[in-house]
C-alpha cells in the first residue's frame, strides 16, 4: 500500500516498524516524520539522516516528539535555518532574517521535516564508530523499511561518517556521485530524490556558513535538475 493511499498511513507503518523494533532495542529511540500532513504537502519532502541520540543514561523516548515541543536547540537551531533556506528557494533569505531562532520558530521550521538516526539506542557526546557500525548492520533490514516508508524528495546526510554508514546500510544500487561548483557532494539514485553528504548541524564552523553552504548546494543541484523551488 502507498502511504499516499489514506492519511495517516505513514505514522501506522512507523508504529507498526518501531513496536517490532523494540522487541530487539527495549531503549529505542524512535524517530521519523515529525507531522504526517505537514510533511506530505510539503513541494520538497526533506529527510534529515543522524547518527544517534546523545542519551548515554537513557533511551525508550520519541525525536519526534523532542522536535515537536522545539527541544534541543544546539542540533536543531541550525536545521531549522536549512528548512526555512531551502524552503525559500529560490529567493535568498538574508542572514539577518535567520540568525536568531527560538522554540517557536523551531516548532513551526520542522514540522514538515522527517529525521531517522541510524542508531537507534542512546549514545554519548562523541559517537562510537564501532558501535554505530556493528547497529545498522544488525538493524539493516528495519533501516531500509522505515527510509522506504518517506520517499523523500531531498535526503541530507549530516556528517561524512553519517554518509558512509548510510550508503553502505542503504540498498542504492551504484551511487554515481557528483559534485557542486562549491564541492558539495550529492547523486540521483532514482529520479525525484536527491541525496547529500553534508556536514553535521553541530559542526565547529560559524552558522552562516555552515547555511550557505547547503542551501547554495540545493540551489545548484535544483537549478540544474529544473526543478527550483519545486
Amino acid at each position: 500500500m502507498s502511504y499516499k493511499d489514506e492519511e495517516g498511513s505513514i505514522s501506522r507503518q512507523e508504529k507498526t516498524l518501531f513496536n517490532e523494533w523494540k522487541k530487539l532495542r527495549p531503549d529505542l529511540v524512535t524517530d521519523g516524520v515529525v507531522n504526517e500532513a505537514e510533511y506530505l504537502k510539503s513541494e520538497i519532502r526533506l529527510l534529515f539522516v543522524l547518527k544517534e541520540v546523545n542519551d548515554p543514561g537513557g533511551g525508550g523516548w520519541d525525536l519526534c516528539e523532542l522536535i515537536r515541543e522545539g527541544n534541543r536547540w544546539q542540533t536543531w537551531n541550525n536545521i531549522t535555518r536549512w528548512v526555512e533556506g531551502i524552503r525559500a528557494l529560490p529567493e535568498d533569505l538574508g542572514w539577518s532574517s535567520l540568525e536568531t531562532v527560538d522554540q517557536t520558530r523551531r516548532q513551526n521550521a520542522l514540522a514538515s521535516i522527517a529525521a531517522m538516526n541510524l542508531k537507534k539506542s542512546p549514545g554519548g557526546h562523541t559517537a562510537d564508530s564501532a558501535a554505530l557500525g556493528e547497529a545498522a548492520g544488525v538493524d539493516r533490514d528495519r533501516l531500509r523499511q522505515q527510509f522506504d516508508l518517506y520517499r523523500p524528495n531531498l535526503v541530507i546526510c549530516c556528517g561524512s561518517e553519517t554518509s558512509d554508514l548510510f550508503h553502505a546500510t542503504m540498498d542504492l544500487g551504484e551511487v554515481e556521485w557528483k559534485r557542486t561548483n562549491r564541492g558539495v557532494w550529492y547523486h540521483e539514485p532514482v529520479r525525484g530524490q536527491i541525496i547529500i553528504a553534508y556536514s553535521h548541524p553541530e559542526a565547529r564552523c560559524a552558522g552562516h556558513l555552515l547555511h550557505y553552504g547547503l542551501v547554495d548546494a540545493v540551489r545548484e543541484i535544483y537549478s540544474l535538475s529544473g526543478q527550483e523551488g519545486k
